[in-house]
């Protein structure tokens, strides 16, 4: 496989969303209204198409205009992209790869922006060369209670069908789990490694019922 590291832009536009998680390789789609975002997309369109998602660090600061986040996050290409008639833009970013921030640059037309450090995430760059090692059962074991508790809908079939990687990242990005333990699984070191700490998760989370009429959250 060519080195993809050449084409990984210098400078990369943040959006930061509490509890939104993109992976390498999985697939998140946005509704952008706000109109910072749409001219950070329009941006991003003209350019590399390439949009770094992070996670604010402090909930109680994840409503200002520049709360402060997470030092690691994931840009994703924009893959699907669709114009509404009231102006908003409906996108679908593909995870490319992570990313730490270096730096900080001055705010342009509203949105936010980095120089990003790419290093040490060259493998996310790679498509898994072998199904991850991780007890498959036991996760799915633990995923049917964590549904029922949240009440998230679920075609058992087309998860038992799921390759590993395919299967741990769709979860770890669709279960609404913490913000924290959303941006501990981004870091973890590989997928075997995403995969363990997603069943810890989904584990712990079972053990806590979820609050009467709770449900999933979007």
């Amino acid at each position: 496989m060519s080195d993809t590291r050449s084409v990984l832009p210098a400078i990369l536009p943040i959006f930061p969303l509490p509890g939104v998680l993109l992976l390498p390789r999985g697939r998140l789609p946005l509704n952008i209204f706000e109109p910072r975002y749409l001219a950070m997309t329009r941006d991003a369109l003209a350019g590399e198409r390439l949009i770094g998602m992070v996670q604010p660090s402090d909930p109680r600061a994840a409503l200002a205009g520049e709360p402060p986040v997470f030092p690691t996050g994931c840009a994703g290409r924009i893959t699907a992209f669709a114009e509404t008639d009231d102006g908003r833009y409906l996108i679908t970013l593909t995870g490319t790869s992570r990313f730490r921030i270096r730096e900080e640059l001055e705010v342009l037309r509203g949105y936010r922006r980095v120089v990003p450090d790419w290093e040490a995430f060259a493998r996310d760059r790679e498509a898994e060369a072998a199904e991850p090692e991780f007890d498959r059962d036991r996760l799915i074991h633990g995923l049917k209670t964590y549904f029922r508790q949240q009440q998230i809908a679920a075609d058992w079939d087309v998860i038992a069908k799921a390759s590993g990687e395919r299967l741990v990242t769709s979860l770890a990005m669709i279960c609404p789990f913490d913000p924290r333990e959303k941006q501990a699984l981004l870091e973890a070191v590989d997928l075997a490694a995403r995969a363990a700490l997603l069943t810890a998760i989904v584990e712990m989370a079972v053990m806590t019922p979820a609050p009467e009429g709770g449900g999933a959250r979007h």
